[in-house]
């Protein structure tokens, strides 16, 4: 009779580890389209044998644990290429912008200075032409204009990307304190000897997430919790204990802090991976290195020519006027490149004239400004004006097909690399159809195995009668 009972007690085991086994896969084809979340199994272990009489007899079986496909392997480098495709797409925005700001068209700042010389070519000859001479103070006013409206639109994309990082601000520290909230959670459920399948997901998804952002490197503690913290080792997340990020405005620009157990510290480009890096990289370097060449330009055009222009005279035969104002000494905050203003404002001021007695026919300084397009060079770079300027031009260029190169690139071996996660740990519906039915076959077996030892037992039991 015991051994019945043994019997029964086994055929009960199964049916209640296929059952449990059925629900496992159940919950796989119902997240086959959940983002991030990983196919889990059933760990069967048989129940230890006992001593019956001369011989060992089992059990059955039990559900040990509910494991999930992971691959630490192939999520570190899908983390490191997310870092990657999130620096990439932290210029392409801004990269964009730049490329409409110098663009290689004809209405550019090229050919406003273009335009500038030829005025100063035309009135060299008809030096006395009140048209040639109110075109010069035209052409000077649009090449002011050009140059301050390509500061203006580069203060334009400052100013946006310093808005879209005040916004990753609250969304950082949301992302953070999840993932402080979930290493609590998953120790809690895992100290007690059960897998906490669902919240170590969610927590893989946001790690993905935030190194898209800010580039993070994880790690695992003595205590099995995950730590997060920035490339250069300033700590987000220790166990349940998360720091909080603060955008704080210094000058025109907002930068980042961390403010960490009573700690503040400052996050530069360094201590930044992703997105905000590359958002970082083109605001503080790339495009602060245009608007230092842009006002290079702009105070070695205007010195250029308001040197020659002091030398010469104008209709009445006054000498020693400055064309445009000068600014080769601005105060503190003035930016050259916004201030290209023509310092005379009447046309008879204009020194076209080479000597005192300004002829008529005088176009000795005229033609001597004009030819400066062509023989000054900027600076020690050999460059006249135009080349200057187009290599400005021609830096954007290259900048951005790198850029759209190395996003191209990042984004399709992060496609590849997910594919390759999703293969290994993704739910695949053939799979868990094939397990359904075994499932299902060793459930309707174990059924049927109970209702023989059922059978069994009342007849032994009639027997006995």
């Amino acid at each position: 009779m015991s051994s019945l009972l043994n019997a029964l007690n086994a055929g009960k085991t199964s049916l209640l580890t296929n059952q449990k086994s059925i629900e496992i896969v159940g919950n796989n084809i119902a997240n086959v389209n959940t983002e991030g979340y990983s196919r889990q199994r059933a760990e069967l272990m048989q129940i230890p044998s006992v001593n019956f009489g001369d011989f060992f007899v089992g059990q059955g079986v039990t559900v040990s644990d509910v494991s999930r496909d992971y691959s630490v392997f192939i999520n570190r480098q899908l983390q490191d290429k997310t870092i990657e495709y999130g620096e990439e797409s932290g210029r392409s925005n801004s990269l964009s912008e730049l490329e409409r700001i110098f663009s290689v068209g004809e209405d550019n700042l090229a050919s406003q200075i273009n335009d500038f010389f030829d005025a100063w070519q035309e009135l060299s000859a008809n030096p006395s032409g009140e048209v040639e001479r109110d075109i010069v103070i035209q052409r000077g006013n649009l090449l002011g204009e050009a140059f301050a409206s390509i500061t203006n639109e580069l203060n334009t994309v400052v100013s946006n990307m310093n808005t879209e990082i005040t916004g990753e601000v609250d969304y950082l520290n949301e992302k953070i304190q999840e993932i402080a909230k979930l290493n609590e959670r998953i120790s809690l459920v895992e100290i007690n000897g059960q897998t906490a399948n669902a919240a170590r997901d969610q927590r893989d998804l946001i790690v993905q997430d935030l190194s898209e952002t800010i580039g993070i490197e994880t790690y695992t503690d003595s205590r099995g919790m995950l730590c997060v913290q920035l490339p250069g080792g300033k700590p987000l997340v220790q166990g349940n204990i998360s720091a909080q990020f603060k955008a704080v405005t210094e000058g025109t620009n907002v930068e980042i802090q961390l403010e960490t157990t009573g700690v503040t510290m400052d996050v530069d480009i360094d201590n930044l991976g992703g997105r905000l890096r590359g958002m970082f990289e083109m605001r503080d370097v790339f495009i602060a290195d245009m608007q230092d060449d842009l006002n290079t330009l702009a105070i070695d055009l205007t010195d250029t020519v308001n040197s020659q222009h002091l030398t010469g005279y104008d209709s009445n035969g006054v000498t020693g006027r400055l064309f445009f104002n000068d600014i080769t000494a601005l105060p503190v905050g003035q930016v050259a490149s916004r201030n290209v203003v023509l310092a005379i404002s009447d046309a008879s001021e204009i020194a076209a004239a080479g000597n005192p007695e300004a002829a008529p026919g005088d176009n000795e300084n005229a033609l001597a400004i004009a030819q400066l397009e062509v023989t000054h060079h900027v600076g020690s770079t050999g460059d006249t004006f135009d080349n200057y300027f187009a290599k400005m031009v021609a830096n954007v260029g290259i900048e951005s097909a790198r850029n759209k190169l190395a996003l191209s690139g990042a984004e399709d071996a992060s496609i590849q690399l997910q594919n390759l996660r999703d293969g290994y740990s993704g739910v695949s519906l053939e799979e868990e159809m094939i397990d359904l039915i075994q499932y299902q076959r060793g459930f309707e077996s174990s059924a049927k195995f109970l209702s023989t030892v059922d059978e069994m037992m009342n007849a032994l039991l009639q027997l006995k009668g």
